[in-house]
């Protein structure tokens, strides 16, 4: 982006895909003809979160990403995050789970997908829900299905990538960030938790076991020229 305000998504490139209401995500096809027709766009639409996701979230998340697994058509995968924030004007590509939504046994879902933005907190989890089906953690299955998808999966980032979505990044096939504005950042010191699932092992792989521990354990902040080193 060359200014912080500028919009990378040119929506007159871009047809939503039919077939789906989502509230946290868009979904989108490339309207061009020959290969880039064959290019899906997967977008957190969560910008006043920073994208942070919910388990509904990632309920649309896993929903599209199949959906793009099992098209013929589709060959190119651009996962990213809609933006700017409404408050500050910032941008992320994810910043991981809500932590406002979070239970002892993993996040919770909420009563109202629609309305619990502002309000979300420990009286909107759906406690029926919370009962029967305990917390999500299924961002896992979410990182495997990209893991184990036929298709070219790329990470755009042109802001934060945090917590889930820095693990989320790591587990794309390639990633292309901002050299402005990308950040990058592990969160699970700051929230005490820590990733059991393949971003903390294709971490791993990529940079090596020391680094990988220094990004997990240290939660430093790093933009997106030490990231590609």
């Amino acid at each position: 982006m060359a200014d912080k305000t500028d919009n990378p998504f040119n929506p007159d490139l871009w047809r939503e895909v039919p077939g789906f209401d989502f509230d946290d995500i868009t979904y989108h096809r490339h309207v061009g003809e020959g290969r880039v027709n064959g290019i899906v766009r997967i977008a957190f639409d969560r910008p006043e979160v920073r994208n942070a996701f919910r388990p509904h979230t990632v309920d649309e998340l896993y929903q599209a990403l199949d959906h793009a697994r099992r098209s013929p058509d589709v060959g190119t995968i651009l996962l990213t995050g809609n933006g700017p924030s409404p408050k500050d004007g910032g941008w992320a590509f994810c910043s991981g789970g809500d932590q406002r939504i979070r239970g002892r046994s993993g996040y919770q879902y909420a009563t109202e997908h629609d309305s619990d933005v502002e309000h979300a907190d420990a009286s909107s989890v759906d406690a029926a829900r919370a009962k029967a089906e305990g917390g999500r953690l299924h961002i896992l299955e979410v990182q495997r299905l990209i893991r184990t998808m036929p298709k070219v999966v790329i990470c755009l980032v042109s802001g934060w990538a945090a917590g889930g979505g820095h693990s989320l990044h790591v587990v794309c096939d390639l990633t292309l960030a901002s050299r402005q504005y990308a950040k990058f950042k592990q969160t699970d010191a700051d929230v005490g938790s820590f990733d059991a699932g393949y971003g903390s092992a294709y971490l791993a792989k990529q940079v090596g076991q020391k680094y990988a521990r220094e990004i997990f354990f240290l939660g430093r902040t790093y933009d997106a020229e030490r990231m590609m080193q």
